[in-house]
């Protein structure tokens, strides 16, 4: 499905005009159009036209006017600056975008009409409503960017460039300083204008990120790191750029200085990397990495930046030993035993990541004849591409994003430059993950859940499908999960075997949990405190249980009960003695328990087989303790 072509106000493929002033008019002639641009209006009087005159008579040359300083042009009075705005919509006059930047202009669109900038104002207004900008910021834009960039280059819309948006900004900036305010209006509304000249073609580059700064090195990581190990530390980040994501580096560039503001604390007398210690200076990192705390909430970080941040300070003691540099340390430092354990490792392996569902293209629904529709997931986390079967339900809701996305022009690729037309777009961008998190975080408070995450969400509906019998073979294949094992073995895109199982399992979650198809039947709010929880014993788990001498064995419900379950217990043959009876009373408590778990679920062919095993254990222990 392509975006709808928006609307050129000029051919993007015109010839680019040299700037030129139009020729002044004879004062008379000028000061009469003035008087009739100004009677066209309802506006103007003797004060008007006087000032006016005032005007030409210091200034017969009107460009001579921008030659003075900036303050001199701003104290204009209040009956001379119409005529000034006359001259600037007129070609008579530019005088500079520090003056552009800092003048205030009532109704400046409205008073641009039956000038040369109408069309181009116009036509840039009604492409920023096909963006989806609101009424105010496609107005502001046009005002505030748009007809000074006019003005002050004398072009066309279609003849604009990255170096006019740039001069502006910088104009915006210099304000902001002078004035000693923050410019983020300003900044929004050329973001906005920029992003409306990208995709009418004007321009051949998306904006920058407005809310990070550009920075052309990643000094700006290492504050508070020592000097020369900030030194060391950019001239790593650097080696990486030609072989990592720029996000990527960034990444590690954050989590390095971590580490070097934790030398500046407890050593500051450490002036070399060969003079890093395992236990002054590693172990104590380790420590502290475990109780380190977010900037933001104070909330411990998670067990994944823990490892990150960890595996990466071993990953640059590795590098620079290999690369040869003179002042690595003399032997190894971080060990595989110093990286904490993920508490449910196989939980990234589930659903689509947050950067795999914002990297899905317009067109990554595929039909496949007779194996129905397929999602294609881009190249993620673990750099493989793979194939989802859709139900119906999921394909319409697909249907529902791309008929009301932001049309666009294509998005460079975030890794391979390529023009590419995402599926999820707001405002002539890419949706962000936070914005992602926001929605679902705000999505869980209107349903009265706790805060949820993406995470959370793969994790349940993967763990959903396993309830309901979805082998873990197929799961993997959908889910994108990979080893060095089954990678190899599973990873077949349009398989009839995985589409059976994924059918099979989604009709059963759909009986149990109500479908957005089904109005009629109410959902059932899944498990997602148990599914997700890593404190939770065996025992709390929503599947079926059997307690064993040597362990526990846990099968899905779509599976039934196991026939072989305690089938030892129950045999004839079956002998036990007195120093056996802790294991026997261990035992049974368990089958007590598992007893009231699965009559509280209402399983009640589990929870007879549970009765039966427990009036089992109690003729054993009876009989033992008798003999």
């Amino acid at each position: 499905m392509s975006a709808p072509p928006m609307t050129m106000p000029a051919p993007a493929n015109a010839a680019r005009a040299e700037p030129g002033h139009r020729l002044t008019p004879a004062p008379a002639d000028l000061l009469g159009e003035y008087a009739a641009w100004l009677a066209e209006r309802g506006r103007g009087n003797r004060c008007f036209a006087t000032a006016a005159a005032a005007f030409l008579r210091r200034w017969p040359d009107v460009q001579s006017f921008a030659a003075k300083q900036l303050d001199v042009m701003l104290a204009a009075d209040q009956h001379t600056r119409p005529f000034i705005t006359f001259l600037l919509l007129h070609d008579l006059l530019r005088p500079g975008y520090d003056y552009l930047a800092e003048r205030k202009f009532a109704a400046l669109v409205d008073l641009a009409r039956r000038t040369r900038l109408e069309e181009d104002l116009h036509g840039f207004i009604q492409a920023a409503t096909e963006l989806g900008f609101s009424a105010h910021v496609r107005s502001r834009a046009a005002e505030r960017v748009l007809a000074r960039l006019l003005i002050q280059t004398g072009h066309r819309l279609h003849e604009l460039t990255v170096s006019d948006l740039q001069e502006l900004e910088a104009a915006f900036r210099a304000r902001a300083e002078r004035r000693g305010r923050d410019w983020s209006n300003d900044r929004g509304f050329l973001h906005a204008a920029w992003t409306v000249l990208f995709h009418l073609g004007v321009v051949p580059v998306t904006p920058p990120n407005r809310r990070r700064a550009d920075h052309t090195d990643h000094a700006h990581h290492f504050g508070g790191v020592p000097a020369w190990l900030a030194g060391r530390l950019q001239d790593y980040a650097t080696a990486l750029t030609g072989t990592h994501a720029p996000s990527t580096v960034d990444g590690i560039a954050i989590r390095l200085a971590h580490f070097g503001r934790h030398l500046a604390v407890i050593d500051p007398d450490l002036d070399c990397l060969a003079g890093i210690e395992r236990q002054r200076h590693i172990e104590t990192y380790l420590a502290a990495v475990a109780t380190a705390r977010t900037l933001r909430g104070g909330q411990p970080i998670s067990a994944g930046e823990q490892r990150s941040r960890i595996i990466t300070l071993g990953r640059f003691l590795a590098d620079i030993t290999e690369w040869g540099w003179p002042d690595a340390p003399p032997r190894r430092l971080i060990f595989s035993r110093d990286i904490p354990k993920l508490p449910r490792p196989l939980a990234r392996a589930t659903g689509l990541r947050v950067g795999e569902l914002r990297d899905l293209e317009l067109d990554c629904v595929h039909e496949i004849p007779d194996t129905g529709a397929w999602l294609k997931v881009p190249l993620g986390k673990l750099a493989t591409e793979r194939m989802v079967p859709l139900d119906d339900d999921t394909l319409a809701l697909i249907d529902r994003i791309a008929q009301t996305r932001s049309p666009t022009r294509p998005l460079p690729h975030p890794k391979t430059a390529r023009p590419t037309e995402f599926l999820l777009t707001h405002l002539g961008k890419r949706v962000s993950a936070a914005a992602l998190r926001e929605e679902l975080a705000r999505a869980a408070e209107t349903a009265g859940l706790p805060k949820t995450t993406p995470h959370q969400l793969r994790h349940t509906w993967a763990t959903a499908l396993i309830n309901s019998g979805c082998s873990l073979q197929a799961l993997m294949v959908m889910l994108g999960h990979t080893s060095a094992a089954m990678s190899l073995r599973y990873a077949r895109l349009f398989d009839a075997t995985v589409r059976a199982d994924y059918e099979r399992a989604l009709t059963q979650v759909k009986a149990q949990l109500g479908s957005p198809a089904n109005p009629g039947k109410p959902p059932t709010m899944l498990p997602i405190t148990d599914i997700t929880s890593t404190s939770s014993s065996w025992t709390d788990a929503p599947l079926l249980k059997s307690r064993l001498a040597g362990g526990y064995c846990l099968r899905t419900a779509a599976q039934g009960s196991c026939a072989y379950a305690h089938i030892c217990e129950h045999c004839p043959n079956f002998r036990t003695d007195a120093t056996f009876l802790p294991v026997l009373a261990a035992q049974r408590a368990d089958t007590a328990a598992l007893l009231a778990d699965a009559e509280a679920r209402g399983w009640g062919e589990e929870a007879a087989r549970h009765q039966r095993l427990l009036e089992r254990l109690d003729q054993h222990m009876a009989h033992t303790e008798v003999s």
